[in-house]
């Protein structure tokens, strides 16, 4: 009995965000369509099987949460069911006064729901880092570049001007324009990013310069319930944490507005190395 409550313990995390997407499943499947019952069911089995691999140390925890998820809705939802699940189909379902679709998912993963998980949408569901992650750089090479920071809300600028255009001069053709942007945004999306590995010798250079749904998730993250704090006691200062960290997050600070604080995606990275287990969410 013991070890069964101990295991439950160790694994209240995946349970507890199985148990929050089930929820959500359950609620829009009964209200809104049943559609929504096993699309959040199917992502809450990916996103908490993940976290319960990560937990138990498995090398590719992550990975098996960002296939699972990340081609479910790129290949799935966006070119086999032609939904935009980009920045300007959130733009475009909004506009129609849709409130399913992308703004169903924006809303759950990228408004609301980070101010209970933070960023754990790009670490274990972002289909564009889904592939960037395979790159050799998971640890930066080169320190962040503050400056380049700003690029990611003139690209939230573009797309939006973008979509504005489309809307008020060819409003007709809007859904199929939508879908072509969302295949043509996903190729300039890989091309840049695999550019920026390159050139930033860093995985995830991508979400800290060029991502423009980083502008709704910065926010949102800094009051995320979820977050790795320290446990002062536990600490020895060896820094292998810093040191692994992909995002450059100073996780030894348990203050809100610690360096890089939103820009955690709660990869574990930092938990996994602690050799004092000091870290936790």
């Amino acid at each position: 009995m013991r070890k069964i409550i101990f295991t439950l313990r160790k694994y209240l995390l995946p349970i507890g965000m199985f148990l929050l997407f089930e929820t959500i499943a359950i609620t829009l499947g009964l209200t809104v369509h049943t559609f929504y019952f096993y699309n959040f069911t199917y992502i809450g089995f990916f996103v908490s099987l993940g976290l319960g691999l990560s937990i138990a140390r498995y090398k590719y925890a992550r990975l098996v949460a960002q296939l699972g998820v990340g081609l479910y809705m790129l290949v799935f939802l966006g070119i086999i069911n032609r939904e935009n699940m980009q920045i300007e189909g959130f733009f475009y379902y909004i506009s129609i006064g849709s409130f399913y679709a992308a703004v169903m998912h924006y809303l759950i993963a990228k408004i609301i729901g980070p101010l209970i998980f933070g960023r754990a949408w790009c670490s274990y569901a972002c289909w564009t880092a889904m592939i960037l992650d395979f790159f050799p750089f998971k640890v930066p090479q080169k320190p962040q570049n503050k400056r380049l920071t700003y690029l990611r809300f003139g690209i939230f600028a573009i797309s939006l001007i973008l979509f504005l255009i489309v809307f008020i001069y060819n409003r007709e053709a809007l859904s199929s324009i939508m879908f072509i942007s969302f295949i043509i945004g996903n190729v300039i999306y890989y091309v840049v990013g695999i550019v920026f590995v390159f050139v930033f010798k860093d995985n995830r250079a991508f979400c800290k310069y060029f991502c423009p749904i980083t502008v709704f998730l910065k926010p949102a993250s800094y009051f995320s319930l979820m977050r790795i704090k320290v446990k002062p006691e536990k600490c020895i200062s060896c820094n292998k944490c810093l040191k692994i960290c992909p995002m450059d997050v100073d996780m030894l600070d348990n203050k809100r507005n610690r360096r890089n604080g939103t820009e955690c995606i709660l990869c574990g990275s930092c938990k996994r190395i602690c050799p004092q287990k000091a870290l936790t969410y």
